[in-house]
């Protein structure tokens, strides 16, 4: 389905106006008006692109970070609906980048201004979908964070919105685009580990207890733990701060509910109305390296997941623990688990513990986390961390075989790129965007969207208590309706994902 066709600077006119037709007052955008050719236009190598960054509290920062770096890409705007988090981000982008970028709190301002080529969303993830929806009916390209969505349905909304207006989408699983991940798949590929027959995800990443907190802001002044993961230094949520903070915009597609600190800034990722749990959270990295090691495009026909929350008693929803078993047709295992428990000074297991154990994911005291995947052949077995370095493993007694190392086998990886980071992810965007070639993605919303949906079907699974069987060409489970309605939301109006985009 991709497409070549590269455009010239009239279509880029024209395509500029329909943006400008398709919204109307108060930025709700119309979901009828024609689908253009690919973006706006062809962006020389010497054309500025002007980004907007939808999010910013956190990893927004990081696509500031890498896209201001890029080769004539400037940050135009912020948009964040926590105005608290304005002046400091500015600074920052000043100092390092030498201008200020404007900031608007309501993102549907972003997709009116027609200078904007496209955008970064790394909004909480019940907005991914709109959001991107939103922006690729205003004609802008789009990278989103993971999972794309934060629903099944919604997520094939995504991909007909991109394919209507024909905008570039790329979703943010960084490992599609480090070399050394890319070689580890081409070694799977050609069939070194013989018949792979079963792959495993991890993520044994240590979460925090959030407590119980009542709704409401804080007293005065009032302060309040956080888990690690939530950065330092959280403000205090009193009166005085949300009057800064558009809440009903932060809630968006959710159901109206009263502010509490344990659902706002990063507990919201363990809360069913915005985030997916760990599961949907690091687990989109695992699932996807999981399909594309596996080679598969199609979807599971079982899904059987189980867990719950354990030790802590808090607010969390989500578990604290899961693992989940997808059968595929041939009889082909993916089987995913997640922890996030502290369990005295769990970490993770360094590579000199994983040859000495045969591949067990072991408990050390290093102070990491245990995050990567496992697949299993015929010939061997691979180990692959969340970076994408790997080492093969065959015969009875592990011998090691080829790896990430060049020093083992240079042919798979020539460059040493391993530990690359999440660059070259940001910069085949650009590249993307400057071509005008769906193909140079490498991690389109076709990929990002099954990669999402895995983990969604997870967590209906989980939520129900019982195995599920799914038919992949519909998209629906098989004769569950109690299932089916979990594929989708209730939407709050007016943020409703359109049932035609």
């Amino acid at each position: 389905m991709s497409s070549k066709k590269e455009l010239t600077r009239r279509e880029f006119l024209a395509r500029s106006s329909q943006a400008a037709a398709g919204v109307i007052a108060g930025g709700t955008l119309l979901s009828s008006f024609p689908a253009p050719a690919i973006g706006r236009h062809i962006i020389g190598a010497n054309d500025r692109i002007n980004m907007a960054i939808i999010g910013i509290r956190s990893r927004g920062m990081t696509h500031v970070d890498n896209f201001a770096r890029s080769n004539n890409v400037q940050i135009k705007t912020l948009a964040d609906p926590d105005e608290n988090l304005f002046a400091a981000r500015v600074a920052e982008i000043e100092k390092a980048h030498g201008y200020k970028p404007a900031t608007v709190y309501d993102l549907r301002r972003v997709f009116d201004d027609k200078e904007i080529d496209a955008v970064g969303i790394a909004t909480p993830n019940h907005w991914h979908s709109l959001a991107t929806i939103w922006a690729c009916q205003a004609g802008k390209h789009v990278y989103v964070e993971k999972p794309c969505s934060h629903n099944v349905w919604e997520g094939r909304k995504m991909v007909e919105a991109a394919r209507q207006y024909n905008c570039l989408v790329q979703v943010g699983c960084q490992n599609r685009s480090r070399r050394n991940a890319m070689a580890a798949m081409r070694f799977l590929h050609e069939g070194k580990l013989g018949k792979i027959y079963m792959a495993r995800g991890l993520c044994f990443k240590p979460r925090g207890d959030i407590g119980r907190y009542p709704d409401g802001p804080l007293a005065a002044g009032e302060t309040f733990a956080l888990t690690r993961e939530s950065g330092n230094n959280e403000p205090a949520y009193t009166a005085e701060y949300l009057n800064n903070v558009h809440y009903d915009l932060w809630l968006g597609p959710a159901p109206h509910r009263p502010f509490n600190r344990n659902r706002f800034h990063y507990n919201w990722h363990w809360h069913w109305d915005y985030g997916n749990g760990d599961t949907g959270n690091q687990g989109p990295h695992q699932f996807d390296i999981a399909r594309w090691g596996l080679n598969r495009d199609d979807y599971p026909v079982k899904i059987r997941s189980f867990g719950g929350n354990f030790i802590y008693a808090s607010s969390q929803e989500t578990p604290n623990a899961q693992t989940t078993v997808f059968e595929y047709a041939d009889g082909v295992i993916f089987e995913f688990a997640t922890r996030g428990l502290f369990t005295n000074a769990e970490g993770e297991v360094t590579k000199a513990e994983m040859v000495a154990t045969n591949g067990k994911w072991q408990v050390s005291t290093s102070g990491a986390q245990t995050i990567g995947n496992l697949f299993y052949g015929s010939e061997g077995w691979m180990q692959i961390d969340s970076g994408g370095n790997w080492q093969t493993y065959f015969g009875r007694k592990n011998e090691p075989g080829p790896s990430s190392n060049p020093s083992v086998d240079e042919k798979y990886d020539p460059m040493n790129l391993a530990g690359s980071g999440d660059g070259p992810h940001f910069q085949t965007f650009i590249a993307a965007l400057r071509s005008g070639k769906r193909e140079d993605l490498t991690c389109d919303i076709e990929a990002g969207h099954l990669s999402s949906a895995l983990p969604h079907l997870a967590n209906i699974s989980y939520r129900l208590g019982r195995e599920l069987k799914f038919d992949g060409k519909k998209e629906k489970f098989v004769n569950d309706a109690e299932a089916d309605r979990l594929l989708t939301r209730d939407y709050r109006k007016p943020y409703v994902v359109p049932e035609k985009v």
